[in-house]
């Protein structure tokens, strides 16, 4: 037996292991809520936390993908699980020097000026360390851990497993193209050929914007498990919870362009909500913009899928049910009858509310950031179970899951700002034929494959 095949059985192990506690966890769940009893649900949501983190891997993905989805566990478990990325613990150099070696050989070494073996950050399927190019610029390496391909397919089980509890205490909602939608992401997290590629799609998009810094991809220092790029300089962006005001719309304005302008321009969104995978760039001390840095959940849309998100828009804005009905066809939601549409129109309502208020505001009023949209989708999932159920379009799962992100940013920096204009800014001269136009230049040129 080899070293990689010990590697994978111990690897293994520890997935069986934490699988019995997700399930103890989930039955613990569902057997005290059917028999109405009560749960410390705290402790138990620590003591899961605590059980996933030490372990690297899809499962801290799954977990955190589980914590955005409202309602599909108690919200002490979402908050805990929401953590997991940031505390994921670092591998040890020796772990660093053989994956480098494996990707670019045993000369790596002499293809930096410096590289620093203790990682600057870690998440779920890989870690970033410091380098530094012969030619003087600093560098950020995104080194992937091993046997994440068999580790994505052990989670995605576990993840069916999960899925199957949650349909069976709530109905209202069929998740099989939830899971076939999240199994493909996960597994395009493993291609950093893919990820650089999306890089080149943003850095192409924003090669002219002040508000928005995209990192520059080394191709020669990079392969399918390692990605290097430019490191961005730039603070946390909750260091400006305490800003002045007008800092904080800055930040926000920077974000909101960030993520509505390729989607309406390209078809494309920044999916994952994580704050990690943003900084802030200031001048005199004062935030310019912001640093996107990671490229690993990036989702595309054909034309016709944004033409009816500006669709469900205009239809809401304008009172037109038959417009609104029209858009929930074109997203591919199926079986709607009227009061499942009423249903989707509560959240749709609650997703579009701050952009069709012509007025300053704050992106929700006195919500706090973790409970963003909780209320309204336990609403919404009543409704869906008693005249459901309704099955979930593919391209809603993620589109959604980012926009309450997007929004739970805006909450943290209590950002104020006419939303209404700034969208209605982006999508002025939209027009379906001139976004697939763009979309195919832009994609060709980035080698993105272009939406099915």
């Amino acid at each position: 037996m080899t070293n990689e095949d010990n590697r994978f059985t111990a690897r293994a192990s520890r997935y069986a292991r934490v699988g019995a506690n997700v399930g103890s966890v989930a039955a613990r769940y569902a057997g005290k809520r059917l028999l109405g009893m009560e749960q410390d649900r705290s402790k138990s949501a620590r003591e899961l936390a605590a059980a996933l983190g030490g372990l690297k891997g899809p499962i801290m993905k799954v977990a955190q993908l589980l914590s955005t989805i409202p309602e599909a566990l108690p919200k002490e478990y979402a908050r805990e699980l929401a953590q997991l990325q940031s505390q994921a613990p670092p591998m040890g150099p020796g772990f660093v020097r053989r994956r480098m070696t494996a990707e670019l050989g045993t000369d790596w070494q002499g293809r930096f000026a410096a590289f620093d073996p203790k990682s600057a950050a870690s998440a779920s399927l890989g870690q970033v360390h410091r380098a530094t190019h012969p030619d003087g610029r600093q560098l950020a390496c995104k080194l992937q851990y091993p046997d994440m391909q068999s580790a994505v397919e052990a989670d995605l089980n576990q993840l069916k497993l999960v899925f199957q509890l949650h349909a069976r205490m709530d109905p209202g909602i069929d998740t099989k193209e939830i899971f076939v939608e999240i199994s493909s992401r996960l597994r395009e997290e493993l291609d950093y050929a893919l990820e650089a590629a999306h890089t080149r799609l943003y850095a192409d998009i924003f090669c002219a914007d002040p508000l928005i810094r995209v990192p520059e991809v080394l191709s020669e220092l990079s392969t399918g498990r390692l990605l290097t790029m430019t490191w961005l300089d730039g603070e946390p962006l909750l260091s400006f919870k305490e800003a002045p005001l007008e800092d904080r719309n800055q930040i926000a304005r920077a974000m909101f362009r960030a993520w509505w302008h390729p989607f309406s321009h390209h078809g494309v969104i920044h999916g994952d909500p994580h704050l990690g995978n943003y900084t802030v760039f200031s001048e005199d001390e004062r935030p310019i913009g912001i640093n996107l840095l990671d490229y690993g959940c990036i989702r595309t849309f054909s034309p016709r899928f944004v033409q009816g998100v500006v669709n469900l828009y205009q239809g809401l804005l304008a009172g037109d049910r038959d417009k609104v009905v029209a858009a929930y066809e074109e997203w591919g939601f199926k079986g709607l009858n009227d009061e499942l549409i009423d249903g989707l129109t509560i959240w749709a309502r609650f997703i579009y509310g701050p952009l069709l208020d012509d007025r300053e505001r704050t992106i929700a009023d006195e919500v706090a950031p973790g409970e963003y949209g909780r209320r309204e989708m336990l609403h919404v999932r009543n409704v869906l179970k008693q005249k459901g159920p309704v099955t979930v379009p593919r391209e809603f799962v993620f589109m959604d899951r980012a926009a309450i992100g997007l929004g739970g940013v805006f909450l943290h920096l209590d950002a104020r700002l006419n939303w209404y204009r700034l969208f209605n800014e982006t999508i002025e001269l939209f027009d379906i034929d001139t976004v697939a136009t763009r979309q195919a230049a832009a994609f060709t040129k980035a080698g993105v494959p272009l939406p099915m």
